[in-house]
């Protein structure tokens, strides 16, 4: 009989590394993984809460809103309302994992599991990840983040660079670049290199009016707005990075500090658009790999038992009408939809060779799921993959609630048609331009009157919330240094 890897709740760290080793064995020879070299760090309740306020990052940036959502979380905690994360894990090379040392041994095989391979391959294979990060260069650009704060505050004062960096923290959801652009330099060369741009500037006070004179005198030749705005690259979809280079006030280190924001909101984006199947793929890896030790006699059936118990507590899914609902739970929809694809391709019925005759019975689940989760972000995940099994077993269906009628329709349910409208409403609901505003700078006469335009573009009829949108105007008007309007257009 194979030996026991751990016996009982305690830990210790040679018990966690023949855990993590066995583990990575089942990772790699069954399920085929590809993963950064895993380095994994036990740390306290305190540092966790920490991790929560920060982002989960390791070496973020001082600000007052870190701190508040510190105290927020820890009371939360100490009331017994919210319980901790049992890990966090950061897409950087080599990939760092945060246990939580109050885990029991069973909780610390799943959390490795679940985030030191399910998590980490996802990072490392899905295409999102590989476009818009810089793993390797990461945390080296946050130190140099940091300590570049840390110095315009000796420099400027804490008021000045709290301020500006209160500005560029509004603007950071719409301050990404939603589509791909020429290939940018590492993070880590951008840091070397950081230092030298600001000398640059500074070197060179009149640059921005210079080229504004120079823009005019090409105005007057060519005469029309629509070559001032070529010249500016408009429209542009990311606001931080159209201030941080034509602002007519910002000085050097104030543009530097935009491009960190704007850096840090980029890293984060493809995990906006992949939740679902980021944790979805963590939760089946975990499930697949424990599984396998316990068939394999290297976990306990208690311990197993107290795995699949938070393992359910994690995919539990309330019904619309329960008092907990707030929506579709990602673990529980990519776990099913994960679990699922294995299934299609072991052991389909008729439908599924209907719905999905490229994988249905080919028994190549391994495959199809690393090839998903490599090239899929969770809109297409769901277009592709969402079957009619798993819509009825998560009870699914459509509705319509529109502002301009008095009751609430039901669009879709259980049948033919019905299957199609759920997977294809579903899916929509998880394409970020029907969820976060789409917002673009549309022109800018830095010659003339110097009013920054803006123009929104209503998605399902959905207009600004009044009060965020006059609170972030206030916030764009103090980094571009003149009066901004934005207009509403339908989508």
């Amino acid at each position: 009989m194979a030996e026991l890897l751990f016996d009982g709740p305690d830990w210790n760290f040679d018990t966690l590394r023949r855990t993590t080793e066995a583990i990575e064995k089942v990772a790699r020879e069954d399920l085929g993984l590809d993963t950064y070299p895993n380095q994994i760090e036990i740390i306290s309740t305190e540092q966790m809460l920490d991790a929560y306020s920060s982002t989960g990052m390791p070496l973020m940036y001082r600000h007052w809103s870190f701190g508040k959502q510190f105290i927020h979380h820890e009371r939360l905690y100490s009331k017994g309302v919210q319980g901790l994360a049992y890990e966090i894990v950061i897409n950087s090379d080599p990939c760092i994992c945060y246990c939580l040392e109050e885990n029991t041994m069973p909780m610390q095989a799943l959390v490795i599991a679940h985030a030191a391979f399910g998590h980490n391959h996802f990072f490392k294979s899905n295409h999102l990840f590989r476009q818009w990060t810089d793993p390797r260069g990461i945390l080296d650009y946050l130190d140099y983040a940091r300590n570049f704060l840390g110095q315009c505050e000796e420099r400027h004062g804490p008021a000045q660079v709290e301020r500006t960096l209160d500005a560029a923290h509004a603007l950071m959801s719409a301050s990404v670049f939603r589509h791909r652009r020429p290939a940018q330099p590492s993070l880590r060369a951008e840091a070397q290199r950081a230092e030298k741009r600001i000398e640059d500037d500074e070197r060179a006070a009149h640059y921005l009016w210079s080229r504004i004179e120079a823009e005019h005198r090409s105005q007057d030749h060519e005469g029309e707005a629509t070559a001032r705005r070529h010249a500016l690259g408009l429209p542009e979809e990311n606001l931080i990075y159209f201030l941080e280079r034509h602002s007519p006030v910002l000085d050097p280190w104030q543009r530097q500090v935009l491009r960190i924001v704007r850096n840090i909101a980029q890293y984060f984006y493809p995990q906006r658009q992949t939740q679902v199947m980021n944790e979805g793929c963590a939760c089946f890896v975990h499930f697949h790999i424990l599984n396998r030790l316990h068939e394999q006699g290297r976990i306990s059936d208690g311990a197993m038992l107290e795995i699949l118990h938070s393992h359910s507590g994690v995919l539990f899914q309330p019904g619309y009408d329960h008092p907990g609902y707030s929506g579709i739970n990602p673990y529980a929809l990519g776990f099913a939809m994960m679990r699922d694809v294995q299934r299609i391709c072991e052991a389909p019925t008729q439908e599924d060779r209907d719905w999905f005759p490229a994988i249905a019975g080919s028994r190549d689940w391994r495959g199809v799921l690393k090839d998903a989760w490599a090239n899929y972000r969770d809109e297409s995940f769901i277009q592709q993959f969402l079957s009619p099994k798993v819509m009825r077993d998560l009870r699914l269906f459509g509705l319509r609630d529109a502002e301009t009628e008095e009751t609430m329709r039901v669009t879709a349910i259980h049948d033919e048609g019905g299957y199609h409208a759920v997977r294809d409403t579903l899916a929509r609901s998880y394409d970020l331009s029907s969820r976060a505003p789409d917002i673009e700078v549309l022109d800018a006469d830095l010659a003339g009157d110097r009013i920054l335009r803006l123009r929104h573009t209503l998605r399902n009829e959905v207009p600004l919330e009044p009060r965020e949108r006059e609170a972030t105007l206030v916030c764009l008007r103090d980094l571009w240094g003149y009066e901004v309007e934005i207009e509403e257009a339908p989508g």
